[in-house]
């Protein structure tokens, strides 16, 4: 089972980045898709089927646009991913406006995917797709990742002393702005952990 998470600035743009593959063992169906269409049209798209599902996706990809290494997923449903997630925006905005709390638990669904939705003080909105419902685990997540923005880090910077001074042992980077990708592979690793840890 899957679960991509995307990191959007106060403006709706893409800062960050996650496909992550659970270990953890679920029961699901082959093709959820397929079950409500005619036998004849599940063979005729099963590209289609499959891209829209994200059922046979596996990635391991990070940062604003993703980055290029082996296992990713296809481009096609890299592609579905994201628009199912820009898809959610307005859904997620009016759950934020009659809501009023920060963790939005299931916002939309799409297919087999379910869309949560985490809002911070900041507007900086934190959306997974995720395939199965785990309330708890996901909220622990959202707060763990949001704890780790509020920290967020850049690799280097030379202090005027021209010494190196490592970003990523300090806490709460004056230098990070809301709309800057993150890049840093001390975050991504993190959250990444607490993927493994919570999902």
């Amino acid at each position: 089972m899957s679960h991509h998470l995307f990191l959007l600035s106060p403006s709706d743009s893409p800062i960050y980045s996650l496909s992550h593959q659970s270990t953890k063992s679920t029961t699901a169906s082959t093709n959820p898709l397929a079950a409500n269409l005619p036998s004849w049209s599940a063979s005729a798209f099963a590209g289609t089927l499959t891209a829209l599902s994200g059922a046979s996706s596996v990635s391991h990809g990070h940062g604003a646009g993703g980055g290029g290494s082996a296992g990713r997923v296809g481009q096609q449903d890299r592609h579905v991913i994201q628009m199912i997630a820009n898809a959610s925006l307005d859904v997620i905005e009016d759950v934020m406006r009659k809501d009023g709390a920060m963790y939005l638990k299931a916002v939309d669904k799409f297919n087999e995917w379910t869309i949560s939705a985490f809002v911070t003080p900041g507007n900086m909105k934190f959306i997974l797709l995720h395939e199965t419902k785990n309330d708890d685990g996901i909220r622990s997540f959202f707060m763990d990742v949001w704890e780790l923005y509020v920290k967020v880090s850049r690799p280097r910077a030379i202090s005027r002393y021209n010494r190196l001074i490592n970003f990523d042992e300090t806490l709460l980077n004056p230098f990070h702005t809301a709309y800057t990708p993150i890049r840093s592979s001390v975050f991504d690793g993190r959250v990444r952990a607490s993927a493994k840890k919570y999902l």
